[in-house]
């Protein structure tokens, strides 16, 4: 019999099991993800030391080491990555450093320690050519300098001979720790600026506090391999904005635009996947549980922003 998905919320009542974990750090601790993760580990009364960039810059082998040998992680998430789409066509060598190669010296490392690495990674491997929700195993086909080096990165782990790592891809974050588009549209909307969104790329809006409850989860079955975790639902750029300016009371010049009539006006910008929409069903085999429609996270995002 199969079983029957149940509904994730946040503070999901479990009993939790990963305070078997002595250590656990999280690099690229500046950013939105990073903080959300910190929050639900405390939460469930579990301390993390969140690092940034300053203290360890992953692409550096050295400054890995040196990470390791102070903290000794039982448990690693790995959270920094050069994440400007556009900027990465501009900074490839950066990008392939950090996004890259920069997972490979931590899955070495904690290959060593016998640490449990958690990588995230982003549905921009995928061309965007599908007409279903890519599945975990589908074929990679990035069509950017950050998907290529994202997709360079989960590879870089897979090469390292260690069952213990956990390799999470995500799409279209949102949350309150940092820069995020329900932030921009909802600045810019506020602004009085004039609003043009593109209206025929289509994926899955995901909190980041709806990702970080779900990525323990895993952790806390001992879950390994490579997964899709995103909120419920399909939308459009443009179908975001609105919702987004909706749920905050916001009026705006808002209208759509094609993704032809987008790159017309910034011709030099990152190509994006049309269709980017990821497959759960391998997260909710293995828990139960699907996570909530995006709309519903939106306005959980809107209370406490």
């Amino acid at each position: 019999m199969g079983v029957s998905p149940m509904h994730l919320f946040v503070n999901d009542s479990m009993e939790f099991r990963m305070d078997v974990y002595r250590s656990i750090l999280i690099t690229g601790g500046g950013g939105m993800l990073a903080h959300a993760l910190v929050d639900a580990l405390t939460a469930k009364g579990l301390a993390a030391t969140a690092v940034r960039r300053a203290e360890c810059d992953i692409a550096d082998p050295e400054d890995v080491t040196r990470l390791f040998e102070k903290y000794n992680p039982s448990l690693l998430f790995n959270c920094a990555a050069h994440t400007g789409v556009d900027l990465c066509e501009d900074e490839p060598d950066k990008a392939n450093a950090i996004n890259g190669e920069g997972p490979g010296n931590l899955a070495r490392l904690a290959q060593e320690h016998g640490t449990k690495l958690v990588h995230f990674s982003t549905d921009f491997v995928f061309d965007g050519q599908s007409d279903r929700p890519y599945k975990p195993n589908d074929q990679t086909h990035p069509i950017s300098v950050y998907g290529e080096t994202k997709l360079r990165g989960e590879k870089r782990i897979q090469q390292v001979d260690s069952p213990d790592w956990l390799i999470v891809r995500t799409a279209w974050l949102f949350g309150r720790y940092g820069n995020c588009f329900p932030q921009t549209m909802v600045k810019m909307g506020q602004a009085g600026r004039p609003l043009r969104v593109v209206s025929d790329q289509f994926g899955s809006p995901t909190s980041t506090v709806d990702l970080s409850e779900a990525t323990l989860e895993l952790v806390d079955r001992s879950a390994g391999g490579l997964f899709h975790i995103t909120n419920s639902g399909i939308t459009s750029w443009y179908e975001f904005a609105q919702t987004t300016l909706r749920e905050f009371g916001v009026e705006a010049d808002l209208a759509p635009l094609t993704t032809t009539e987008w790159v017309k006006l910034r011709p030099k910008q990152a190509k994006r996947p049309l269709y980017s929409v990821l497959d759960g069903e391998k997260y909710t085999a293995i828990t139960g549980k699907t996570l909530r429609h995006w709309t519903e996270a939106l306005s959980d995002y809107r209370t406490h922003s």
